[in-house]
């Protein structure tokens, strides 16, 4: 059996693992040069570590990552206003978390693939042709490839979906917008770095919001989210300029920041948004991942469930033995209701990730200072998590 992969990131880096252990002869494409360098850090937990643990990754996934104190919301004057305690978070989840960034989660998916595996760069989906035996693969170079399943793990804003379902894959009519934009980069400067050294520190305001944290290179890392007034505006093309302008009157260490921000081609910039479709496969084409199910940065959980969707997508093609659209269908049976609950979750979230008022904004500083009573972070992480999924019942 023959599968080619449309995208390098998480999802598609993890099928491609978990096929190859079933025997699967496996090709990713991607249409990047090479790995991506920009993302931002990542709270990995949930059925995600559990895959991730049977996979047998945690050992690197523990080096690569970080240990942090707490998240902390600071004033203008970088003041601590509110914080959650990650120890105690980490305890309410079992001890099942990790923080990480997630250009580091891809390098330990892509250390971990067999060597038979083939991973090429530039190299991006151009049509396919879906047959009863197999489906046809177009690549960008003009090469064809024989395939008995396509796989779009391409993100967000996939190629293959829109391939494989026409308009109905396009963003306009499976993204739910958030109303949120998102930004993220890399900069050195060291008094930042100090300040933020251990802790993941987020300006405490109203609409808008940047965080910071120190990587063990030195370099400090900065995440922005911020409310849009109109969510399907495009994005701009000079992403430096807007940053600088839409954070610019922010206090604490954020003029540093700015001062120091990349150029645009090293910032990563997209909306805030959900993918919802009716169906994850056509035929012989299936998406995982962000392609089909984005839950957004409100759940927190994107790389988990892009790891455990396809350890679940790859044990039910394995089980129908050969009959990849029998496989196809129990993997959607199986995990569509997982990734929809965290979806609901994230959606129900989003007036507290970024309040839009000051009153919201107290009421969450309140909220935060209940954390340290006991049972509060255990209810706080159910809150954060959903319903607990069983991977042992997904991958059966």
């Amino acid at each position: 059996m023959k599968a080619v992969i449309c995208g390098a990131g998480i999802a598609g880096l993890a099928l491609a693992r978990q096929l190859a252990a079933h025997g699967w002869q496996v090709e990713i494409v991607e249409h990047a040069q090479g790995p991506r360098e920009q993302g931002y850090m990542i709270d990995f937990f949930g059925v995600g570590f559990e895959a991730a643990e049977e996979m047998g990754l945690l050992p690197r996934l523990r080096e690569l990552g970080y240990l942090i104190s707490e998240a902390a919301f600071v004033d203008e004057r970088g003041r601590r206003r509110a914080g959650l305690d990650y120890g105690e978070f980490s305890d309410a989840t079992g001890g099942k978390l990790l923080s990480i960034m997630r250009p580091d989660l891809e390098l330990a998916l892509r250390e971990s693939l067999p060597a038979e595996v083939e991973l090429r760069y530039s190299l991006t989906v151009t049509d396919a042709d879906d047959r009863e035996d197999g489906v046809r693969v177009t690549l960008s170079d003009g090469s064809v490839r024989d395939a008995d399943l396509l796989v779009g793990a391409d993100g967000i804003h996939s190629t293959v979906r829109s391939l494989a379902f026409g308009q109905e894959g396009t963003d306009e009519h499976c993204l739910r917008q958030l109303g949120f934009h998102t930004a993220a980069f890399v900069f050195d400067d060291p008094q930042v770095y100090e300040q933020v050294e251990g802790r993941f520190c987020l300006t405490d305001t109203v609409g808008r919001q940047m965080g910071f944290y120190a990587l063990r290179s030195g370099k400090v890392a900065a995440f922005t989210v911020h409310r849009v007034d109109d969510p399907s505006a495009p994005l701009p093309q000079d992403t430096r300029s807007a940053v600088r302008e839409i954070y610019g009157s922010l206090g604490w260490v954020v003029p540093r920041a700015l001062a120091a921000c990349p150029p645009s081609e090293e910032i990563y910039y997209d909306h805030v948004a959900q993918t919802v479709l009716p169906r994850w496969s056509r035929g012989r084409t299936v998406l995982v991942g962000d392609a089909c199910y984005a839950v957004s940065l409100l759940a927190g959980q994107g790389a988990s469930l892009g790891v455990a969707g396809a350890h679940v997508l790859a044990a039910q093609l394995a089980a129908a033995d050969g009959d990849v659209h029998a496989g196809l269908e129990r993997y959607e049976q199986l995990w569509r209701p997982v990734a929809e609950d965290k979806q609901r979750v994230a959606h129900q979230g989003t007036r507290w990730f970024l309040p839009n008022s000051a009153a919201r904004l107290r009421l969450r500083r309140a909220a935060m200072r209940l954390t340290g009573l006991p049972g509060v972070n255990r209810l706080i992480a159910s809150t954060v998590t959903g319903k607990p999924a069983e991977l042992s019942q997904l991958t059966k």
